[in-house]
């Protein structure tokens, strides 16, 4: 199982993106669970991102918003980056 690991400035912007979005949070909550336990959950559809993003993954909160990920993979932690919508993360 991997490790979620937030940093300062991930939190700030997972308040700030709940704040606007209370709807949210049950969904959001749900993908991290489901981030820590199976990260290759199809409904996640995490994916590998390209050009100046591609050292990072994402996954999908719901259709419209995301979250960036990066996985450090010989620690199995796992460190979300950005939460919101598609053109708010990329």
């Amino acid at each position: 199982m991997a490790k979620l690991i937030f940093t300062e400035s991930y939190q700030k912007r997972a308040a700030k993106f709940l704040k606007k979005h209370p709807d949210l949070i049950s969904q959001y909550s749900k993908t991290l669970q489901l981030l820590e336990i199976n990260p290759s959950h199809p409904s996640l559809r995490l994916h590998k991102l390209k050009g100046k993003l591609s050292d990072l993954y994402s996954v999908s909160i719901t259709i419209s918003y995301r979250i960036t990920i990066d996985f450090i993979i010989d620690k199995d932690q796992i460190i979300p980056i950005a939460v919101g919508s598609h053109d708010e993360v990329y």
